[in-house]
């Protein structure tokens, strides 16, 4: 309760000196004075949320995002695994990929309007690509990090090719994997809000635009805010599904109700994970038998 409430008394800080300088129209080195002001924001935000056209906006953009983005983790998770474990596949599409990789998504707006017949595949398309290569080069260094012992021991249980993707593989890759989820989810709402700006015809992006050109700045806070709560929302998902697809990692927990009393001078003490050793080694049984158990009864 109490990191809850530290950071709920963060966003109530952060949201008063919004208030304090753009009320007072401070003018320092920034120029408060030509922002709004937080009861502006909220007031615009609450009309929007009372017209139709503020839920066709998030309709849109969340159809766009959800469909780049898992397109986007089934194409690079399956790519990244092929290109680490294959060397006809590296060589093939390696060239070909780091070549494209380092091109902003962005920059694919033309291509993507020349290539595609309407403008909805073309932002899909370039949400796609966005989260695309981070997926793809975190799996690609996961599955190359796994301990070939791991491996070898499924094949010395007669377990083929199928049998080692699916038992070593996907799972031993699967914290990386999600590690550019997380990332890709974040850069894949960055570059769907400039395409829906650029050339989109609803979404939150678009009508962020729209509200600009009009000098509607309430209207440009609540697209704005908008974008961030969509966006820490499909990220804490992410993370919540990868936390539950990967219940078998140890994690640990900071607790200051557990954390270790300091030793009282002169006293010797003994690490947690040696005592079991000690033991082992009292009674007579070897000390990585000994360790092995601590880390299973863990």
């Amino acid at each position: 309760m109490t990191r809850y409430a530290l950071r709920v008394a963060s966003l109530a800080v952060a949201l008063g000196l919004w208030q304090l300088l753009t009320s007072r129209d401070i003018d320092l080195w920034l120029r408060f004075s030509q922002f709004p002001t937080v009861t502006d924001v909220a007031h615009a935000f609450a009309d929007r949320l009372a017209g139709p056209d503020y839920w066709t906006d998030l309709t849109d953009s969340l159809t766009r995002i959800l469909t780049g983005f898992l397109l986007a983790a089934v194409l690079g998770v399956a790519t990244g695994v092929l290109v680490a474990r294959s060397r006809l596949a590296e060589d093939l599409l390696g060239p070909v990929l780091e070549v494209v990789r380092p091109i902003p998504a962005i920059a694919l707006v033309p291509v993507a309007i020349l290539l595609f017949p309407s403008n909805e595949q073309g932002i899909v398309f370039i949400t796609c690509t966005a989260a695309f290569f981070p997926v793809l080069v975190s799996t690609r260094h996961s599955v190359r990090a796994l301990t070939p012992v791991w491996e070898e021991a499924v094949r010395t249980l007669g377990g083929g090719r199928r049998r080692v993707l699916a038992s070593v593989v996907l799972p031993g890759a699967l914290p990386g994997v999600f590690g550019g989820l997380s990332v890709g989810i974040g850069v894949s709402w960055i570059c769907v809000i400039s395409a829906e700006m650029i050339s989109g015809q609803y979404g939150v992006g678009y009508r962020t635009w729209q509200d600009y050109t009009v000098v509607d700045y309430p209207g440009v806070f609540v697209g704005m805010v908008t974008i961030g709560v969509l966006g820490w929302l499909t990220s804490t998902a992410v993370e919540l599904l990868g936390r539950r697809l990967t219940r078998w990692l140890p994690r640990t927990s900071y607790d200051p109700a557990t954390r270790p009393k300091p030793a009282r001078p002169g006293a010797t003490t003994t690490p947690p994970a040696d005592n079991a050793v000690h033991s082992a080694v009292r009674k007579g049984s070897r000390p990585e038998e000994a360790r092995d158990e601590h880390l299973v009864r863990d």
